[in-house]
C-alpha cells in the first residue's frame, strides 16, 4: 500500500495566487471497495485543515455545469460519450475550481475515466491517449489518485449485501449492453472482467504524470482505509494525518 509514483513531500500542496493546487481522484476497482465513503471521509478531514474542499460526488457528473455537455450527451440518447467532452469538460472544472480559489478537489469515481472508455469499446492504446490528454488539460493542478482495490468477486458480492438483489441485475443488465463488456453475462463473468480491468488501469495510470496510491482494502474497514489514506496524503498537502 505505497504510492506508485515517487512524490515530494516538500512541495507545497496550497495555491500562491491560484486555487484547485491539488486533485485528489478516488476510483476503485470494483463496486463495493469503499471509495464513495473514502470520498466524505477525506473532504471531511481536509477541510478541517481550513482548507477549501469540492467534494464532486459520482452522480455529480450529470449536475454540474462543467459538465453540462456530458448530460447532454446523455440525454440525446447516447450510449457513450465522445473523448473530446470528457477532456473538454474535466479541463472546464478544473479551470473554474481555480479560479474560485478551491485548494483540493476530492473527486469520485471521475478520473481516470477507465471503467467508462473500456464500456464504450476503447481499446488501450485509444484510453492511454484520452488519459494523456487529460493529463495536459488538468495543468497545473496536481493529482493524486488513490485506487482502492479488493477481489472482485468478494468486492461484488458486497455491493449486492449493501444495494440488495435489484442492483445486481442492474448492474450486470448495464456491463451487458455495453460493447465493451458485452461478455458479462453473470457474477463470474463480471469478476473476471473486473480483475482483467483492474490489471489494465495499473498499466494507463503507471503511464501518466500522477501521483497513485494503490490501496488493498481487503480486511481493511472504513476507519482503516480513511486512516492509511490520510497517512499517505498527508506529505502531500503539507498537514497532519
Amino acid at each position: 500500500m505505497t504510492p506508485t509514483h515517487p512524490t515530494d513531500p516538500t512541495r507545497p500542496a496550497r495555491p500562491t495566487g491560484g486555487g484547485a493546487s491539488h486533485l485528489i481522484a478516488v476510483a476503485g476497482n470494483s463496486p463495493g471497495v469503499g471509495k464513495s465513503t473514502l470520498c466524505h471521509s477525506l473532504a471531511d478531514w481536509i477541510r478541517n485543515t481550513g482548507a477549501t474542499v469540492d467534494h464532486f460526488q459520482e452522480a455529480d457528473i450529470l449536475t454540474r455545469p462543467a459538465f453540462r455537455p456530458v448530460a447532454e450527451e446523455f440525454a440525446a440518447g447516447a450510449q457513450s460519450v465522445r473523448p473530446e467532452t470528457l477532456i473538454t469538460t474535466t479541463r472546464a472544472y478544473v479551470t473554474e475550481s481555480r479560479a474560485a480559489g478551491i485548494d483540493v478537489l476530492v473527486t469520485d469515481a471521475l478520473i481516470p475515466f477507465v471503467p467508462s472508455l473500456v464500456a464504450w469499446g476503447h481499446d488501450e492504446p485509444a484510453i492511454a491517449r484520452v488519459l494523456d490528454e487529460v493529463s495536459t488539460a488538468v495543468e497545473p493542478t496536481r493529482v493524486t489518485v488513490v485506487y482502492l482495490e479488493d477481489d472482485p468477486a468478494t468486492a461484488l458480492r458486497r455491493a449486492i449485501d449493501r444495494e440488495g438483489p435489484d442492483w445486481e441485475n442492474w448492474y450486470l443488465t448495464k456491463l451487458a449492453a455495453s460493447p465493451g463488456t458485452r461478455s458479462v453475462h453473470d457474477l463470474p463473468s463480471a469478476a473476471a472482467h473486473v480483475r482483467h480491468e483492474t490489471a489494465l488501469t495499473h498499466r494507463l495510470l503507471a503511464a501518466t504524470p500522477w501521483n497513485v496510491l494503490t490501496v488493498d482494502v481487503a480486511g481493511l474497514d472504513a476507519l482503516r482505509t480513511a486512516q492509511h489514506v490520510r497517512h499517505q496524503l498527508a506529505p502531500l498537502l503539507n498537514v497532519t494525518p
